[in-house]
């Protein structure tokens, strides 16, 4: 049964998949060579409910209909095949100190590209304005289901031009509940709004505008190293102005944002030779009743592994400043942003 669980002590959760273990006596097979993810592999994947098709200079929306999919395409979405979390999760419950929920909610998935060899950081801007507003599109639609308190949407990248490289794709996953790190933000930014009536994620941005930790600026947007990073050479994306969540984004915002990430993604892949990399967009809920924060992106280059400090401690090391991150990252985004817009 897929359940969430709720540890012993702390707000810190866990979603158990019991079927998805190795039994007693099996191996790891090797998976097929063939990705599902790929233009012409379309009947590998459940029916796409939402696909961007470039007609000239038009964009259609399409869904797959049984039998018959959608072919040409730019953005595809359609449902995990093998979701964390079901629709259908039987409703049991548990009592603490073994506290239990099922683990109710969706979970989709959005291939960014037809070609399983661009990798995130070349995809160019027009496409990941297409990408954003299918995101927009999508995430509005889970959040008018019933049961859904949030949407995380995540991005795991392997390193790129390895055997393990992955198609690049983004994970949309919806929970009964606000997971505990949007959580932590969500109570500190509604304590200093009651307290002292400003964002406090609003005067980081302002503090990081301009200083040692600003990595690239744009019209609307600011990236940054964090003045505490989790993993080396992490950086942050934060909209310029106060804004709750990425559904609020204008057309004009949305390809800034696709300038922005193609930029830094672009730089952070030449200064670091292509890393894994994880990136999370952390949105406040569209649920009325829940407290708000400002959104932003957040992306963790994978160089390292963790060590007890981390993991037992909490405690992160980094074998590098953010000051000196972001002088790494800052000139290799700038010239990758020089030659987007075509300045020599």
């Amino acid at each position: 049964m897929v359940e969430i669980r709720k540890d012993y002590f702390s707000d810190k959760l866990s979603i158990t998949l019991p079927d998805r273990g190795l039994k007693p006596g099996q191996v790891i097979t090797q998976k097929s060579d063939k990705c599902s993810y790929c233009a012409g592999n379309e009947e590998m994947t459940p029916p796409a409910d939402l696909v961007l098709v470039k007609r000239g200079d038009t964009l259609l929306k399409q869904t797959d209909s049984e039998g018959d999919v959608v072919k040409n395409w730019a953005v595809r979405i359609f449902p995990a095949k093998a979701p964390v979390v079901a629709p259908n999760a039987p409703p049991s419950y548990g009592d603490a100190p073994h506290y239990s929920e099922p683990a109710v909610g969706y979970h989709y998935v959005l291939v960014a590209t037809p070609k399983h060899d661009q990798p995130f950081s070349k995809i160019d801007t027009e496409q990941w304005t297409n990408i954003l507003a299918s995101l927009q599109d999508k995430v509005r639609w889970l959040y008018s289901q019933k049961g859904v308190s949030y949407v995380l949407v995540y991005v795991n990248s392997e390193r790129e031009g390895t055997p393990v490289a992955v198609h690049p794709s983004i994970q949309m996953v919806t929970t009964p509940r606000v997971p505990p790190a949007v959580e932590v933000e969500a109570e500190t930014v509604q304590s200093s709004l009651n307290d002292l009536g400003v964002c406090p994620m609003c005067q980081v941005v302002a503090t990081e505008t301009g200083g040692p930790r600003q990595i690239l600026a744009t019209d609307f947007f600011l990236a940054f190293a964090p003045w505490v990073s989790t993993h080396p050479y992490e950086y942050w994306i934060y909209p310029k102005r106060h804004m709750t969540s990425l559904l609020k984004l204008s057309q004009k915002e949305m390809m800034d944002l696709a300038l922005m990430l193609r930029s830094t993604l672009g730089g952070m892949s030449k200064a670091l030779d292509s890393p894994a990399f994880t990136m999370v967009f952390h949105s406040s809920s569209e649920k009325k009743t829940t407290k708000q924060i400002h959104w932003h992106i957040e992306v963790y280059p994978k160089r390292g592994q963790w060590t007890g400090l981390e993991l037992g401690g909490g405690i992160y090391v980094s074998e590098t400043t953010p000051e000196a991150a972001a002088q790494v990252l800052g000139a290799s985004a700038r010239k990758e942003l020089a030659q987007l817009v075509g300045i020599r």
